[in-house]
């Protein structure tokens, strides 16, 4: 009996937790689940098929845990997620997941779509299939048991789904709204909270964004251009599917306005333009510049400058093709080589490669800008490589590859103004790059090749202030020499104090390198050598003994005055010994006759 009694009781207790788990209002973090599946599982490299994968793997595990069986290894039974079933967060979990499923594999189907147009069919199935399993999970939230959070993140999630369809379908005024209402909602969250839990919800409103203002324009709005040209600037902006839609956009606005550019000027010849790739690389040449000015970040700068040197590329192979097929044009060329002037398609050839050359500089420049900071910053994770010199002489290697393919443009060779600002602006790059080659030297405790190489930094810099009193104008967008100057004369004096200490420097530097001096230290302050001797048991650093050196000795007296005395006679004080035989001998031995 006590046995049975036990077990009703485990029975009514367990009953109780049952009913108490029902009542306990159910809340799902939505947004914050999906974008950490999402960048963990292959969306941070763009990767959608990888994560269908994922979402497929995580609703079986659901399932099975659940115990949420759809039929068995015969037969499928189809089952949905009820009102009546929701009692643990792991339904509507459930739901969520098989919305993302839906929605990658849409988004897989738009990647391979550029190349099998067939398959946008299958994609607008499968949005359509996500944004239903959207709308499913929004019912699912409007049971009591589900908190208001909750309930908001699942209509702003069915709201971005339905805008994607619609957005997909062209429909620019239902997408318009259904991104309106999302961007609405995931504001109002962001306002009701802290700032940090507050930040995924601003980054999502930064992605709805540029489809809005796409929306916008297509609806009418033209200023809307402005502000996706804007929104390319950031990061997020016009990344994933509105990325494509959005460079067609800018790309056809250009067109529009390159309709009535025909000509160019560059070094003071004006060039007709009649190639319309051309036209519109020119005519978004500023903007791209101006938009590359404007980053906030080294990322988003560089992914501009990759951006502007594809559309360079482009519109150079555009020219060359063009040169290719004109026949009459080279034998103007052949005659042009005569008369040392070359034509005007191969002039604006010229001046496109000039801009993706110099393009290529400034991307290298500041890359090189970037590490350089990255350099002087101390090092806080050991087993994580920093940036080193090595990497900084690469970058300035590429840029001395560009100055050198700029001074051999066709067209260019009697331009000697071009000439010698080409050569200054190498001069000036040279000068950095061998202060790097010194750093990696210095990293290996090479003291003489580094000091050597500093001292050549110094004969570049001394030869771009010579030459560049004359071309005043080439300084400005160039680093500042004054800069460099300044640091080599620092890293000088900490070469020469490393040399000093460090006590492993004997075995590395070459014999021929190695001074063989017997002049004592206390004789050479004024000059710098690596003597090795200096670090041994017996250094030399005074001479001992020291030498003999003549001093004044101490003077001698000579008495010149004495021969010249007469001195007084004695005789009176001298005792006469008189004569006595053997008595006077006994007397005085015995005292008698004293």
């Amino acid at each position: 009996m006590a046995v049975e009694q036990q077990n009703e009781v485990k029975i009514q207790k367990m009953e109780e937790n049952k009913e108490n788990r029902i009542d306990e209002s159910l809340g799902l973090e939505i947004l914050q689940i999906i974008k950490d599946s999402q960048q963990q599982h292959g969306l941070r490299h763009g990767d959608y098929q990888r994560y269908r994968g994922y979402c497929s793997r995580r609703l079986r595990r659901l399932r099975k845990t659940l115990g949420f069986k759809m039929g068995n290894r015969h037969k499928f039974t189809g089952k949905k997620v009820t009102v009546e079933l929701l009692s643990d967060n792991r339904h509507l979990l459930l739901v969520l997941m098989e919305a993302e499923r839906a929605w990658s594999y849409a988004m897989q189907l738009k990647q391979e779509a550029n190349t099998e147009p067939r398959k946008r069919f299958h994609l607008l199935a499968r949005l359509r299939k996500a944004a239903k399993h959207g709308e499913q999970l929004e019912k699912l939230c409007e049971s009591p048991r589900v908190d208001a959070k909750t309930k908001l993140e699942a209509q702003a999630y069915t709201a971005y789904l339905n805008g994607m369809v619609q957005f997909e379908l062209q429909e620019w005024k239902s997408a318009m709204e259904a991104f309106n209402k999302c961007k609405t909602i995931y504001e109002k969250l962001a306002s009701a909270f802290t700032e940090e839990q507050a930040v995924l919800y601003h980054q999502r409103v930064e992605e709805i964004s540029p489809n809005i203002r796409y929306c916008a324009y297509n609806i009418g709005d033209q200023n809307a251009i402005n502000d996706l040209m804007q929104m390319r600037l950031s990061a997020g902006g016009g990344g994933g599917m509105m990325a494509e839609k959005l460079e067609a956009l800018i790309t056809q606005t250009r067109a529009k306005q390159a309709a009535v550019m025909s000509e160019v000027e560059w070094r003071g010849r004006t060039v007709p333009v009649k190639i319309d790739k051309a036209r519109i690389f020119l005519l978004g040449l500023a903007d791209n510049e101006a938009a590359i000015i404007q980053a906030d970040n080294e990322e988003t700068k560089e992914r501009l400058y990759e951006s502007l040197l594809a559309e360079c590329r482009d519109t150079i192979q555009a020219v060359r093709e063009e040169l290719r097929t004109d026949v009459k044009q080279r034998e103007r060329a052949a005659e042009g080589a005569d008369g040392g002037k070359v034509s005007n398609l191969q002039y604006l050839h010229s001046y496109l490669t000039y801009i993706k050359l110099w393009t290529v500089v400034r991307r290298n420049e500041s890359m090189a800008h970037a590490l350089q900071a990255k350099l002087k910053e101390p090092q806080t994770d050991e087993n994580k490589r920093g940036p080193r010199p090595q990497d900084l002489i690469r970058l300035y290697d590429i840029i001395l590859q560009s100055l050198a393919e700029l001074s051999s443009l066709q067209g260019l060779e009697e331009d000697h103004t071009f000439q010698k600002e080409i050569a200054l602006k190498t001069l000036v790059y040279k000068a950095y790059r061998c202060f790097y080659i010194a750093q990696s030297y210095v990293l290996v405790k090479k003291w003489s090749e580094a000091l050597v190489l500093y001292e050549r930094v110094l004969k570049y810099t001394r030869e771009v202030q010579s030459k560049a009193k004359s071309l005043n104008n080439s300084l400005k967008d160039l680093p500042d020499v004054q800069e460099l100057i300044a640091e080599v004369n620092a890293e000088k004096y900490s070469l020469q104090a490393a040399a000093i200490l460090d006590t492993e420097d004997v075995a590395e530097v070459p014999p021929q390198q190695q001074i063989k001096d017997a002049t004592p230290l206390s004789d050479r302050l004024d000059s710098f050598q690596i003597d090795p001797s200096l670090l041994s048991k017996q250094p030399n650093l005074v001479q001992f003994p020291p030498d003999f050196q003549p001093i004044p000795c101490k003077p001698l007296f000579f008495d010149l005055a004495l021969n010249h005395v007469a001195f007084p006679p004695l005789d009176d004080k001298v005792e006469q010994k008189g004569k006595g035989g053997i008595t006077g001998y006994f007397r005085g031995f015995f005292g008698f006759g004293s």
